[in-house]
């Protein structure tokens, strides 16, 4: 089966969503795109979003794995840098979360 994480994250207040979308399209798109067990991954701005517990959020991002051990060593050797920027200049941690999935296919 395929692992599939989608990650809720929620911008720090004052951050500029459009700063903020630059530096997904040209660092984090880049850095993901070398990490060998990403699939594909892409962040999606959310438009419309019911009231749930937590919330709200910003974006959600869709990253496709080829499983979970290899992507969690990956981002802690190749992509810790990254994560750690996210965090310091752009999300909020305390309203980051992980859904772990299996896609079901056909």
């Amino acid at each position: 089966m395929t692992t599939v994480v989608y990650a809720l994250v929620a911008l720090k207040p004052g951050v500029d969503r459009g700063e903020y979308e630059r530096y997904e399209r040209e660092v984090d798109y880049v850095v993901a795109s070398k990490l060998k067990s990403i699939v594909s991954y892409r962040t999606h701005r959310i438009t419309e979003m019911p009231a749930i517990s937590g919330g709200p959020w910003d974006y959600v991002e869709r990253i496709e794995i080829t499983n979970r051990a290899d992507y969690e060593h990956d981002l802690e050797v190749g992509g810790k840098a990254l994560i750690d920027e996210l965090f310091e200049k752009y999300l909020d941690r305390s309203r980051t979360y992980l859904l772990w999935s299996e896609r079901i296919d056909p």
